[in-house]
């Protein structure tokens, strides 16, 4: 059987699109559509059912794509090792993260590897967006605020980032901590929000973790980057909820105020992800490692 064929195979049953497919396995899409039916002809049963938007596999490619993955990923791996042997970061490596983690913390953990040669190509986004993306090999490598699913990729959790409830000082002094501790959210009738956007997603999560209820009002300020809500906040704005990683400066200097310290902090688990089947690939594993082992230190 056409080792050609099953790899293409492969990357369609992973991405559950062909025109995702064409893109990882660098072929136009009608190539894709070719070698698949010819691969469907040669075992005589059909491995993908059309949709209006992408393909789903039947049995018979879930079957075959058992068999056939790991030693397909396998054989890739050794042809990623022969090139990493002259050179492990020949190619720039096109990384993707929300602004504000990949900003303050991924960029400046991987600034020693380009002493090593790496070189690389950063996108900005929200998770969703990008991990799509991912599929459709726009990227090599996601940073993720919320957790990858589908077999097209492969993720590791990279670390966890604990939401605090921040105030500046002027705001701080107005509020009854010992209250907001026993009471809840009614210590905070009448103090603004500051948000990252409209819905006040991260406050709300807050507000059903540590309250057991929903926050009640607008927001005053929204900026649809927490960078915008750190600074609009630290400057007397309102008060807002921001992951701990962003704002420890801030804390440390006493520019910010933590309101609360409750027993179980709310959390998010953050995830580097990449395409299944390409995570062993030297400059892949390289760079992952290592953001593994300094997201210990965040």
């Amino acid at each position: 059987m056409d080792l050609s064929l099953l790899r293409t195979f492969l990357a369609v049953y992973r991405a559950g699109s062909l025109t995702a497919a064409a893109r990882q396995v660098g072929l136009s899409q009608p190539t894709v559509t070719a070698q698949v039916r010819a691969l469907e002809e040669e075992l005589g049963q059909q491995l993908f059912q059309r949709l209006p938007r992408g393909v789903a596999p039947t049995t018979v490619a879930d079957e075959l794509a058992g068999e056939v993955a790991s030693h397909i990923d396998a054989l890739a791996a050794v042809a990623e090792r022969g090139l990493a042997a002259r050179d492990p970061f020949a190619r720039p490596l096109h990384l993707a993260g929300p602004a504000e983690l990949t900003c303050s913390r991924v960029l400046p953990a991987l600034a020693p590897l380009t002493d090593q040669g790496l070189k690389l190509r950063v996108s900005l986004g929200l998770s969703d967006e990008l991990l799509a993306g991912l599929t459709e090999a726009r990227f090599d490598l996601v940073v993720s605020t919320v957790r990858p699913r589908g077999r097209a990729i492969a993720a590791t959790p990279l670390a966890d980032e604990e939401f605090i409830l921040v105030a500046a000082p002027r705001w701080a002094d107005r509020i009854d901590r010992e209250e907001l501790a026993e009471q809840g959210p009614g210590a905070l009738r009448g103090v603004p929000l500051v948000s990252y956007a409209e819905d006040l997603p991260i406050i709300r999560r807050y507000w059903r973790t540590v309250f057991g209820t929903r926050p009640t009002g607008s927001a005053v300020v929204v900026v649809p980057d927490l960078r915008g809500v750190l600074a609009a906040t630290t400057a007397g704005a309102g008060i807002s909820v921001l992951p701990g990683y962003l704002c420890a400066r801030e804390l440390d200097s006493g520019a910010l105020v933590a309101l609360l310290a409750p027993e179980v902090p709310p959390i998010n688990t953050l995830y580097v992800a990449t395409r299944a089947g390409t995570e062993h690939a030297p400059h892949l594993a390289a760079v992952r490692s290592h953001l593994l082992m300094q997201a210990r230190l965040w």
